[in-house]
């Protein structure tokens, strides 16, 4: 792993990469290491960790916002906003037990380099909709800062969302300020029991597009995924369970239950979750738990949601994997047998032939010798590929943050 870099502060980061700098040296950035099995392994000549450089610099309940250090655990996050009744809407999940890793050991840092998002992104949006500010130090050595305590950021760059979901790739990010959301008194969920991947898209499309009531989620779950659950009216139930929640307040969420009920009138079988099931299951969902028992690879596909049922139907005729349906079908959750590409090629293609470059496919779990052979986040087009060349050269001319980690290892200009 080489040298190890573990600065306290903003100005010992500038020095550490200006002595890398110096030294020639490429760095791997860490926090507390729970994302390292995402993308490419990297191989660097020395670490800069930025697990000490933590902690919540400023809260303000009635301004819902926070600004807090990269090396803050998320779960510290989550316990001081759950006593002002909020949250991060966006519902980071907790990945670590797909690797075999203790869960909530995530840090605020890695949450928002890795750009992941939980089953309420279909309502609330995404990581980089929550991202304020930033503060960082560039591939020069150079102290940043960008945004800040509005929601809009005018001028130059929107460096918050570009940074978002770049892995450290860019630079190293020292401080973040975050929007945050009050937390819905009240949830119930929806279960529509019995239908097949068709029905459930429609029924899942019929519910956002024709009822005009405010859910906050949707996911279809197939009879061997539902029968994993802890929920025992979802596990008990032996078929597929297609899942619509909604938050709010109680008699709010009441009545939106109700009408959810008429429209779907049809369905074969329906059943409401109180608020601590549905807790617990949209856990289940936003962590994809039920993988969490086995090391098989496991990808993440985004797709249209009028063509899931499509995709999945082709891809599961050579790939007899597990799987699930998130955000009303917009995100596939597939469990690939074990083989030289992991089945890469087979749903690259697949994805190709039927959306034509309308989705892409990211390896969640794969060995270090599979994520060293293949591309796990998709292959870029051309297009984007410039723009990507172009920002690095912005940011980490020399590339070395996180060489690799994305996109392979680019020469420096």
């Amino acid at each position: 792993m080489g040298e190890v870099f573990r600065p306290a502060n903003a100005d010992e980061v500038c020095s550490a990469v200006k002595d890398a700098l110096k030294k020639k040296q490429t760095l791997e950035l860490m926090g507390q290491g729970t994302r390292r099995f995402l993308g490419r392994p990297v191989k660097a000549d020395a670490v800069l960790d930025l697990s000490a450089i933590s902690g919540v610099q400023m809260y303000e309940p009635e301004e819902l916002v926070m600004v807090v250090a990269p090396g803050t655990p998320v779960k510290d996050i989550a316990r001081i906003l759950a006593d002002h009744n909020q949250q991060l809407a966006f519902e980071p999940p907790d990945y670590g037990p797909l690797w075999g890793l203790p869960a909530g050991e995530g840090t605020v840092g890695g949450m928002v380099m890795a750009g992941r998002n939980g089953p309420r992104r279909l309502m609330a949006g995404g990581v980089r909709d929550f991202v304020l500010g930033v503060k960082g130090v560039n591939g020069f050595g150079e102290s940043f800062a960008s945004g800040g305590r509005v929601v809009k950021n005018v001028t130059g760059f929107d460096l918050p969302k570009i940074l978002t979901g770049s892995f450290g790739t860019l630079c190293a990010v020292t401080e973040l300020t975050l929007k945050l959301l009050p937390k819905s008194p009240d949830a119930a969920t929806l279960a529509i029991f019995g239908l097949d991947d068709k029905q459930a898209i429609q029924a899942m499309t019929k519910v956002l597009t024709e009822t005009a009531v405010p859910v906050s989620s949707a996911a279809h779950l197939p009879a061997s995924i539902a029968r994993l659950s802890s929920v025992k009216s979802i596990s008990n139930n032996n078929t597929s369970a297609t899942l619509i929640r909604v938050e709010g307040f109680g008699p709010a969420v009441v009545a939106r239950i109700e009408r959810l009920r008429s429209a779907l009138g049809g369905a074969p079988e329906l059943l409401v979750l109180d608020k601590d099931d549905t807790d617990l299951l949209w856990q289940e969902v936003t962590n994809a738990s039920c993988f969490a028992e086995t090391d098989l690879p496991l990808w993440r596909l985004s797709v249209p949601p009028s063509e899931a049922a499509l995709v999945m139907s082709r891809l599961h005729e050579v790939l007899p994997g597990q799987y699930f349906f998130d955000w009303a079908g917009g995100a596939i959750w597939l469990e690939a047998p074990v083989s030289e590409d992991a089945g890469a090629s087979v749903i690259r293609g697949t994805l190709d032939k039927i959306l034509a470059g309308d989705g892409h496919a990211t390896l969640i779990r794969g060995s270090e010798n599979l994520r060293a052979t293949i591309a796990p986040f998709q292959p870029l087009s051309p297009v984007l590929a410039a723009i990507e060349d172009r920002l690095r050269k912005q940011f980490d001319p020399k590339g070395i943050f996180n060489p690799g980690r994305m996109y392979g290892v680019r020469n420096a200009n």
